[in-house]
């Protein structure tokens, strides 16, 4: 073992005027290597600007957490941490729900608060702005559009954001199966509608007889759930151009990392709809990246927002897939930080894996805040701190703090002055931002939706079945009908099941399927 293995951590400079249990404290955060500032250490009331609270930078990639009650921070914390990712040349992914995040393009501006923390925690500020790309879930709001197939999105997502129970799950997962081994792309949700309505049809009932088959009940619940779902303005956000995840893992041409911001004020009354996206946009980039083990910086880190609603009302499936991605995504070198109130909005499989906490103070006006304010302490490790004590009286911009150190170990709980950011702490102009948007080199690749022929489309110009022999004997006029819905034309032109029987099954063989069913066919 080496030297540098066995000698204690160094006590940083300015530290020695500590108390003995603060120096052990500041002497945990001591590292060697490239970390990010984070802040100053608390102790007994006063901020030491000479004991400085970092995280390593390889450790980014070991998940994480920011929690804390409304208004205690979190957001400035969430810019401060991605300001240094990209300055030390690392890729970030930001969801922006409140729409306050755009700032991060453009330098800070000083002024007497900014000048009172900087002084407090030993910063020494300098305005910055930092590259950054804007991007909207199908273009709804500032920002490239970001959309995804619905082959690609997969059944287990889309039964989050239909709320389908797990019967109901399960049979959407048949008719995905159905789709993928016949080789017919789901490409927005018009495609889905007549494949159920097939499959539910006298013609293709037996297509799925022998793998449990679709009841009427099951298939009625799917089609009005995406007729509800449609009727809310959701359609847009499936279909192509789809969205390649490889773009967030961009650098700038001076090396900084470029810090993706999907705005999603403009969706943020449909927290289904946009938590269930950025599972997608993760498992996307859990399916593409390779392996690479342990390495020097993270390839990305993605901060999930508003975590909380992710996990509500998951079904077991939603909730393992979440586990498998978190615990097998870090050996490709993508860090994920839970941003939420409190540790209990996160399922304790999930949280057992988020190595750096940043807590904000909490509230404790009910008993249920006084029970979240329990469990959050008792998520910690053993502390110098009264804890319960701590976590109710901290301001807004300071923290309790326990990162993983350069050798994977806890370090000490610290009581934390946070620094602050260098870039705007606030949206930039909308005008600005929309020019920002027209002026990136992805615009022209996703900004028009594109709806070329897919299954609806081909079944829809397939030729009407062949009139019957002259010798046939001659049928009783029917009475007029009400004109068929274009579902109604699809299944009941008789081509459907020849269709999706003669189509080549060389897509259907090359669609495979990884966490949460997502699957993705075409780069």
């Amino acid at each position: 073992m080496s030297d540098s293995e066995t000698a204690p951590p160094a006590t940083p400079e300015g530290a020695d005027a500590l108390p003995e249990e603060a120096r052990k404290i500041a002497s945990g955060y001591a590292f060697t290597g490239p970390a990010l500032d984070l802040g100053a250490l608390l102790w007994d009331g006063r901020c030491h600007a000479g004991a400085p609270v970092r995280i390593p930078l390889p450790m980014l990639n070991r998940h994480g957490l920011v929690a804390g009650a409304t208004g205690t921070g979190k957001t400035k914390t969430l810019q401060l941490i991605a300001e240094q990712l990209s300055a030390q040349g690392v890729p970030v992914f930001l969801a922006d729900i409140k729409g306050d995040l755009s700032g991060i393009a453009r330098p800070g501006q000083e002024g007497d608060r900014v000048r009172k923390r900087s002084g407090e925690v030993g910063q020494e500020w300098a305005p910055a702005g930092f590259p950054a790309e804007f991007f909207a879930l199908g273009g709804l709001g500032h920002g490239i559009p970001v959309r995804a197939t619905v082959t690609s999105f997969g059944p287990v997502l889309l039964s989050k954001v239909l709320r389908l129970n797990q019967t109901q799950e399960q049979s959407l997962g048949l008719i995905f199966h159905y789709a993928d081994t016949k080789g017919l792309e789901l490409v927005d949700l018009k495609d889905l509608r007549a494949v159920v309505a097939f499959l539910t049809s006298d013609e293709g009932r037996a297509e799925l007889k022998d793998i449990g088959g679709l009841s009427n009940a099951t298939a009625g619940v799917i089609l009005r759930s995406l007729t509800a779902f449609e009727a809310q303005g959701m359609a847009d956000f499936f279909g192509e151009p789809e969205f390649d995840t490889a773009g967030f893992l961009r650098t700038a041409e001076d090396g900084r990392g470029v810090v993706s911001v999907l705005e999603l004020a403009a969706v943020q009354d449909r927290p289904q709809l946009f938590s269930t996206f950025l599972m997608w946009l993760l498992a996307d980039l859990f399916h593409d990246l390779p392996e690479i083990g342990d390495a020097d910086k993270p390839r990305l880190v993605f901060f999930f927002d508003e975590a909380h609603l992710l996990f509500d009302d998951a079904s077991r499936a939603f909730l393992d897939s979440i586990t498998q991605t978190v615990r097998l995504i870090r050996s490709k070198g993508v860090g994920v930080f839970f941003v939420t109130q409190t540790p209990k909005d996160v399922p304790a499989d999930v949280l057992g894996q988020l190595g750096n906490r940043v807590q904000h103070a909490l509230r404790a006006f009910t008993p249920d805040d006084q029970k979240a304010l329990k469990a959050t302490v008792q998520t910690f490790p053993r502390s110098a701190y009264d804890l319960e004590e701590l976590l109710t009286g901290l301001g807004t911009g300071e923290a309790v703090v326990t990162v993983l150190s350069e050798n994977g170990a806890p370090t000490p709980v610290a009581a934390t002055r946070l620094r602050a950011p260098e870039s705007l702490m606030g949206p930039v102009d909308p005008a600005e931002l929309d020019r920002a948007v027209r002026d990136s080199s992805l615009y022209g690749r996703y900004a028009q939706a594109v709806d070329r022929e897919s299954a609806f489309e081909r079944l829809r110009a397939r030729p009407a079945p062949a009139e019957a022999p002259a010798s046939a004997p001659a049928k009783a006029p029917k009475a007029p009908k009400e004109e068929p819905s274009l579902v109604e034309q699809v299944v009941g032109s008789g081509m459907f099941k020849s269709l999706a029987r003669s189509v080549g099954t060389q897509i259907g063989r090359e669609i495979t399927r990884s966490l949460f069913g997502t699957a993705r066919r075409r780069r």
